[in-house]
């Protein structure tokens, strides 16, 4: 009885999900990565997958009117732009 309505909720999120994917790959891409904007019908079929799985995330993003992808923000990243702004003052021996 649980696994039945696991399956049932599952095919329902992956159905909103082929609902989303088709007009995110043919509109959605372009206008929340400038880069996936010159991608081929094979990146956009490579895509599908995700856009099933993803579909909340992106939809979000979508809406939000996000143009690009954000920034990483990792420890080496924040390391490396810490040092850069301490790296232009003069540091006495």
């Amino acid at each position: 009885m649980m696994a039945a309505a696991f399956l049932v909720l599952l095919a329902i999120y992956l159905a909103c999900g082929l609902l989303f994917a088709i007009p995110f790959m043919l509109v959605g891409v372009n206008r929340i990565d400038s880069h996936a904007a010159q991608g081929s019908w094979g990146f956009r079929l490579l895509i599908l997958p995700g856009a099933l799985a993803f579909w909340p995330l992106l939809l979000r993003r979508w809406w939000s009117g996000l143009h690009e992808p954000p920034e990483e923000g990792n420890a080496h990243r924040r390391g490396a732009n810490a040092e850069r702004s301490t790296s232009g003052t003069n540091h006495a021996l």
